[in-house]
Order: C-alpha cells, then structure tokens, then sequence
C-alpha cells in the first residue's frame, strides 16, 4: 500500500522543483526527503525519478503518480476538513478564494438567506479575497478548497496541474469614458467603440500585478498602440469615478462595471475582448458535499448576475 506521507512529499518536489526547496518547505533535510523520494520508488516498482547532472526529474511514471496522488490528497484535505467541522458542530467547511468583482457581487449569495434556508444546512463558509494567480496559489498550497478566478481572450490561463474547474459565466469588456470624452472622439451612445481612435487619449489602468492590467495593455496593442497612463488603481470603481471626471478612459468587465451615472458613458468593444470566470478545485473533490454544494450555488448565482441588468449603460 501507498505511504500518504511519501505522496504528500512527492507531491511537494513536484511543485518545488528541487529537493532542496522541498526540504525547506516541509523542514526537513534534503537527505531525508532524498531517502523518502528512494523508498517510494522501491514502494512502487517503477523509476519516479531521473538524474539530469545534479537535479533530478520526474519520470512519466513520477508524472502520473503526481496526478493520482493530487486526487488522493484532496479527498484527505477535504475529509479533515470535515471531520474538523463536525467536530465543531458545524455540517461541513469550505474555504473560498476570489477576485473583488465575484467577492463583491456573487461569493455573498453563496451564504443561505434566513429567511429561507436554515444555516444548518449548508456548509460553513471561509472567503479570502484573491486575484487569481494569488488564488490559485493558496488553492494548491491547500489554503482553499475553492479558486475563483479568471482569464482574458488575450490572456489565457493554463488549468493548474492537479485541479478540475467548472466553468461559470463569460462576460464582455467595456470602455468606459465621459459622455463629453465619448463625443469628441465621435463615438454616439451605445455604439460599439474602436480602441485605435483612443491612442492619443489618457489610459486610466489596471495595477501592474493585476490581469487586467496586462489585458489592457495587449488590447491597446493590438489596436496599434502603448496607452499612456495617467492613473493606477487596483479598485476598477476608482477608475470609474476617475473616468466621471473627464481624467481618462478604462477597460472595465461587465461585472465590475458601477452602476449607471449620466457621468459616464459605456461602450462595448468593436473587437471584442472577453473576461471568463471560473471555479478551480483540486481533483477528485468536487463531489464532496460541502464542495459540490459551494460549486453548485456559485452556478446559481452566476446565472442570476448574467441574467441582470446591464450597469453602467
């Protein structure tokens, strides 16, 4: 039979690369952790590890072991979790990371309504807001059970290994500029806007270690041209409220957009750009009840948010 500890430990090479950086991140020695490493290869009967000069490398058969060993390990991270819970009194906990746009708008109707739904029948729930590479990270630290996050048209992101997702809504980008701003530059209500006639415009962007930052960016590239910023906020209402004030022009997805103001004017994209949400959770957990029910009302409420009125038009 398998040794869960030697999975926990191959596991961790495989996310830390070396066994020195392993050894640090369980405090143990890099002799043990190589000791460990050699008896799970003997366990198993088949070679997990090749030599390269000094580092070693994960064979195909390291790689797949990897992929069953993160199944394994979620259904222990999720059945602690339970057992804790329980042990609390409580029905099940979840822990839920997500971007401020989904924090804001969807994550709150995942808690049941009183008037409803008895709080005991529905899992214990944990957020922590995260943009999605902070997300991600802390899911396969097993910080979260549950990774909302997101990717652009012109920004894809890769699956993380050892993670299944659920798809929940995608939602287009907007500019987002004055009513005044919008007319000089020829653009009529509600019509669709051409991000070249822009270039000589001032950018309100994204923060530079944020997603939409980098889309903004390769969507004004590839209309021909740099923007040129003359603010930078994490928080897309700053933008908006910047933008009201005839300081410059923004990118904004749907969900984040403020509510409608006379103030400002909101334009889809002649080129679309689009923003997809999703739901990532470790492999093999997603029928965890506690899990499955976060996942399930996270579908509801998306399907509502997409269904909604349009803001800001």
């Amino acid at each position: 039979m398998l040794d869960v500890r030697r999975l926990r430990l191959l596991a961790e090479f495989a996310a830390q690369g070396t066994v020195a950086a392993t050894a640090d991140a369980l405090r143990l020695t890099g002799s043990a952790v190589s000791q460990q490493l050699a008896a799970l290869e003997k366990e198993v009967g088949v070679q997990l590890l090749l030599k390269r000069g000094r580092t070693l490398h994960l064979t195909p058969a390291g790689r797949r072991l990897i992929d069953h060993a993160h199944v394994v390990l979620g259904n222990l991270a999720a059945a602690e979790s339970d057992l804790a819970a329980l042990r609390r009194g409580e029905r099940g906990s979840v822990r839920i990371a997500a971007f401020p746009s989904v924090a804001r708008t969807l994550i709150p109707r995942l808690w049941p309504d009183p008037q409803t739904e008895p709080a005991a029948h529905a899992p214990s729930l944990h957020l922590v807001e995260h943009e999605p590479h902070a997300a991600e990270t802390a899911l396969q630290k097993r910080e979260v059970d549950v990774a909302v996050t997101h990717a652009y048209s012109l920004l894809p992101r890769p699956l993380p290994p050892g993670c299944e997702q659920r798809a929940l809504f995608d939602e287009p980008v907007h500019l987002v500029l004055h009513p005044a701003d919008a007319a000089l530059h020829g653009l009529s209500a509600g019509a669709p806007a051409d991000l070249s006639r822009f270039a000589d415009a001032h950018w309100l962007l994204p923060g530079p270690d944020t997603a939409c930052h980098e889309m903004t960016r390769r969507a004004c590239g590839a209309a021909g041209f740099v923007p040129r910023p003359v603010a930078v906020a994490n928080d897309f209402t700053v933008l908006a409220a910047l933008a009201a004030r005839r300081a410059g022009v923004t990118l904004i997805p749907r969900l984040a957009l403020p509510e409608a103001s006379p103030d400002l004017s909101v334009h889809t994209l002649r080129t679309p750009v689009h923003r997809s949400v999703q739901a990532l959770y470790h492999a093999g957990t997603g029928q965890h009840p506690g899990i499955r029910d976060v996942l399930d009302r996270l579908t509801g409420a998306a399907g509502l948010a997409a269904a909604g009125p349009e803001r800001g038009a």
